[in-house]
């Protein structure tokens, strides 16, 4: 895994870490954005359009900067990156895309791939599949697959009876993505946009109230999934949306309540929290209020408030930051802050040296059950609450 990486002053060197990524992933459309390349934007930035994004003139001309993903094929076919997703109006090789066709080509009887829908300048003027061998030999395109390129294909794919099979994203040499893209299609092929998702519990979406909702005259036309066993677990979340609805939690915690990101602190803080300049920018765990809200609790901005969960009498102790930036009915909290719990400092319990500059309140000790039904993913993003003075 290492071989290729080489290590300096005893840390490995971040441009063959990325060149390994790019060889790596064919699939993913990572493989184009080498470190030779984003070094050349980051010396030319001058050059970049600051609208369009991309390179006007210079050595970058026609890049999009930071050849944003996915960037196809080897560096040296120089794709330029993807600024828009699934752009039909652009040629491939200028950032253009079509969706692709990772789910075969049919299903019941119904043609999965683009009818009548290509990208720009493509020489197939429909749908077609992800590109393999085989579909090269078909199209006769296999015949501008350079000497080298199919050398590279025949060392790895050394059964005649599998060689067909190796695919764009398979492919070490990068020919099938070059060639496709050569001839204005997209590697992974063109289909339609699946809005009938077979995998999913409802294979069509379709509203479905929150667990904890404020609108409960919603439930019943719109309830959540039944209770059913999901992998390890049970998901009783329509057990639990029952008695919220039952238990008039709605009335007893009116605000809804959603968590979110800071640009200072990242995850759940332990490390950025530690960093005595990014603590500095943020020092007390808080809850967003708007000022109707606010006024009609008597709370004050920069105030200590307890907001409450509609779970197990949780509570937490934070700052109050009346704000527009929520709605009426509306409270939002951070998620990167710990070691308080319930409103007892808890800083002793760490080990020595060991504790962040900064603790506070974590969000997730109120919020409430939930599970995503296809992930199996807890809901730790929003919930109701009540705000009361501390």
């Amino acid at each position: 895994m290492f071989k290729n990486i080489k290590v300096e002053n005893n840390l490995p060197l971040a441009e063959d870490i990325l060149r390994e990524m790019n060889s790596g992933s064919w699939s993913t459309g990572y493989c184009g954005q080498s470190p030779e390349r984003l070094k050349l934007h980051m010396a030319n930035q001058k050059d970049f359009d600051l609208v369009t994004m991309r390179a006007k003139e210079g050595p970058c001309k026609g890049d999009y900067y930071g050849l944003p993903w996915p960037c196809w094929g080897k560096p040296e076919l120089k794709h330029p990156g993807t600024p828009l997703l699934y752009n039909t109006n652009l040629h491939v090789m200028d950032g253009g895309g079509t969706f692709r066709a990772r789910f075969g080509v049919e299903r019941n009887g119904v043609n999965l791939l683009a009818e009548g829908s290509y990208s720009a300048d493509s020489e197939i003027k429909d749908g077609y599949p992800e590109f393999t061998l085989a579909v090269l030999k078909k199209l006769g395109w296999d015949k501008d697959l350079s000497p080298e390129e199919l050398a590279v294909i025949e060392k790895i794919y050394t059964d005649p009876g599998k060689i067909e099979t190796v695919s764009w994203s398979t492919d070490l040499s990068g020919g099938i993505q070059r060639v496709a893209m050569m001839h204005g299609c997209v590697p992974y092929g063109n289909a339609k946009a699946r809005m009938n998702a077979f995998g999913l519990p409802d294979p069509i979406p379709v509203h479905r109230e929150p667990i904890y909702t404020p609108r409960v005259e919603l439930v019943s036309k719109y309830p959540t999934l039944p209770d059913f066993k999901q992998f390890r677990l049970p998901n009783i979340g329509g057990s639990v949306q029952k008695a919220a609805v039952d238990k008039g939690i709605a009335k007893q915690f009116p605000l809804i309540l959603s968590s979110g990101r800071l640009v200072e602190y990242e995850g759940g803080g332990e490390e950025t929290r530690s960093n005595k300049w990014l603590a500095e920018l943020q020092q007390d765990m808080f809850v967003e209020i708007n000022p109707g809200d606010a006024q009609a609790r008597g709370i004050k901005d920069g105030a200590w408030v307890w907001v409450t969960g509609a779970e197990n009498d949780s509570r937490a102790r934070v700052r109050a930051l009346v704000t527009e930036r929520v709605g009426k009915g509306v409270a939002w909290m951070p998620f990167h802050f710990g070691g308080w719990f319930g409103g007892a400092d808890l800083r002793r319990n760490y080990p020595q040296g060991t504790d962040p500059v900064v603790l506070g309140e974590s969000a997730n000790s109120i919020t409430t059950y939930g599970y995503d039904p296809a992930t199996g993913m807890q809901e730790p993003k929003v919930t109701l609450c009540q705000i009361v003075a501390a």
